[in-house]
């Protein structure tokens, strides 16, 4: 175990240590401009998947769904527990610099989504499954399958075992402290809800998310707005010291406007994900008919993710008097419900409780998700689709009942890193392809085609699957 800890620590420290953040923010500006800011360009016609605008053949995946899945997998542990993190190790200066880093990733989701979309391939069942793994496949040839299967093989490691049984910890924690429930009851609950969610496939994880989400995100941030009324006038305070603190003009923790900057750039990207390489694997599923809307579409999942719901736990804690500048032992869930506490009463820590169960469980499933797809890339058999859903209901009731068990899952952060390795070098390769999406759909709209469609003839060179493109005839 010693050997183990060691090399993972090696790997995390040679990619998120150094390497990796830098990396993320350089090509996710290189990005931006030169797609001339697609992503602010567009941002008016986010919401129009809200309203269904995408909404094709109802059998298929829509552009909603696949929004909500993506949306409930970003959403976790890091929009509460992580921001808390941020401004404890980085002070209020750190919130800003997460909103920027959403800002430039909003562009990076939207090109891996893109590239998701465009190499996706149509299932036995009328399906979609893509994601980076196939657009490296397809995008970059044979000759890079053994890329491939190093981010398969990640993917699984890292989001499907490793994350899940943490979000399962996670879950059983919370319903200990503040409910007295015991951990095996909770991982009991957890693991069956789980298993009849991801027996029913990606249709029921989908219908699941466009239920759960709506009522997770509402009503988390329902009570952050109100929150905000109730202290109104000490709002343009709190974001002058998030400003303030952000570019040096106040100095709120230790290591100043570097330390605001590292914990703000680092937790907003573990939170939003963008350009990690996860979030493609659910844009692909996704019924639309040009690549570029659903890039768009997942575009405004890091939206919702940082600018709002992130925002959200900040302005809680911000405007509230438990947080101290200069306290780095505090537990970042314990400082989030303390200070909702502070704000509306005793009975704020049950709904936080309840708002963590439902954001980790919303994890889970796409989690779930992830890992069945990179499993599909490697192999066919149903019998290792079953094997793999019984290891995931198992992970959830093992990390929910034993909290010492989830040091074993240590690898998923390093794993993750070579995950975002692997995703930002097959983006670069590909991003000449996706400028020629991005321009081709730019096109449509300006000889007035209000809904693009992408026609596989268009582009003999790319190799894609022309049935799942059937607005194309």
């Amino acid at each position: 175990m010693q050997f183990f800890d060691s090399l993972f620590s090696y790997v995390n420290d040679l990619t998120w240590g150094w390497a990796l953040v830098p990396f993320l923010v350089v090509f996710g500006v290189f990005f931006t401009v030169a797609s001339g800011f697609i992503q602010f360009r567009f941002f008016k016609r986010m919401f129009g998947v809200l309203w269904g605008d995408e909404d094709g053949d109802p059998s298929k995946i829509s552009a909603r769904e696949a929004l909500f899945v993506s949306v409930g997998g970003r959403v976790g542990g890091g929009n509460i527990a992580g921001v808390a993190v941020a401004i404890t190790a980085g002070g209020p200066g750190a919130v800003f610099w997460m909103w920027a880093i959403a800002l430039i990733g909003m562009c990076s989701g939207l090109i891996e989504a893109t590239l998701a979309q465009v190499f996706k391939r149509t299932t036995p069942e009328g399906d979609y499954r893509g994601g980076p793994a196939r657009a490296i496949i397809h995008g970059l040839g044979e000759n890079y399958r053994w890329l491939a299967i190093i981010y398969a093989v990640c993917l699984i490691a890292s989001f499907a075992i490793g994350f899940n049984a943490f979000q399962g910890n996670t879950v059983a924690g919370a319903a200990a402290d503040s409910l007295g429930i015991p951990r095996y009851a909770t991982g009991i609950l957890l693991a069956a809800a789980t298993g009849f969610i991801v027996y029913g496939g990606i249709h029921r994880i989908a219908k699941a998310s466009d239920i759960i989400i709506p009522i997770m995100a509402f009503g988390y941030i329902a009570m952050a707005l109100v929150i905000i009324l109730m202290n109104i006038t000490a709002l343009p305070g709190v974001i002058w010291e998030i400003v303030a603190n952000a570019v040096g003009l106040r100095e709120a923790v230790a290591g100043g406007v570097g330390a605001a900057v590292a914990n703000g750039l680092r937790r907003g990207l573990f939170s939003n994900e963008a350009g990690l390489g996860s979030a493609p694997n659910v844009a692909a599923t996704a019924y639309v008919r040009h690549p570029v809307s659903q890039g768009i579409t997942q575009s405004f999942s890091v939206f919702i993710d940082t600018m709002i719901i992130c925002s959200c736990t900040a302005f809680v804690i911000l405007l509230g008097d438990v947080y101290q500048p200069g306290q780095t032992d505090v537990d970042g869930v314990i400082l989030t419900q303390q200070s909702m506490v502070s704000h509306v009463g005793s009975w704020a820590q049950y709904y936080l409780t309840a708002a963590i169960f439902l954001f980790s469980f919303s994890s889970i499933i796409y989690n779930y998700y992830l890992g069945e797809n990179a499993l599909a890339f490697m192999t066919e058999t149903p019998s290792a689709v079953h094997i793999l859903r019984i290891v995931i209901v198992a992970i959830v009731f093992i990390g929910a009942v034993a909290p010492g068990a989830t040091s074993v899952f240590n690898f998923s952060d390093p794993m993750m890193g070579i995950l975002a390795v692997v995703n930002l070098l097959a983006m670069m390769m590909l991003f000449p392809v996706a400028l020629r999406l991005i321009n081709d759909f730019r096109k449509q709209l300006a000889s007035g085609i209000k809904r693009p469609i992408f026609d596989p003839k268009k582009f003999p060179d790319l190799d894609t699957d022309e049935t799942a493109w059937p607005d194309a005839k």
